[in-house]
């Protein structure tokens, strides 16, 4: 959302002024939420219905230009995105430390003598 509020702002569909609201309002629930301080309402749809109420309530009706040109199923859409890309790094990290553990146990037995088997008999 803050890229976005950005993006608005070069473009001149949202003043500076609103920009900067947005974007500190944005940081300010971020902070919250990893803080553990942010109060989430089973009142409200989800956590971006959560996050907009939250922004209007820091920052007043600024806070509902954030959804000029784009929609709800846009930022889904891009959470999803940007979540499964943050998973994919994720995982790609656990493989290397997969990987080196596993040549480490391999350059500690490299003169290990192992039997071969082929249908279940030695070879």
């Amino acid at each position: 959302s803050i890229a976005h509020c950005e993006m608005l702002a070069q473009t001149r569909i949202i003043s500076a002024a609103d920009q900067e609201k947005i974007a500190h309002g944005l940081n300010t629930i971020l902070k919250e939420i990893e803080a553990g301080t942010f109060e989430f309402s089973t009142r409200l749809e989800d956590i971006h219905m959560n996050v907009e109420a939250r922004l209007a309530d820091l920052i007043g009706s600024a806070a509902g230009r954030l959804h000029t040109a784009r929609s709800r199923n846009d930022q889904v859409a891009v959470d999803l995105r940007l979540w499964v890309k943050d998973e994919c790094f994720r995982v790609a990290e656990a493989l290397k430390g997969l990987i080196g553990a596993l040549l480490e146990r391999a350059g500690e037995h490299a003169a290990t003598v192992m039997p071969g088997f082929t249908h279940m008999q030695a070879a």
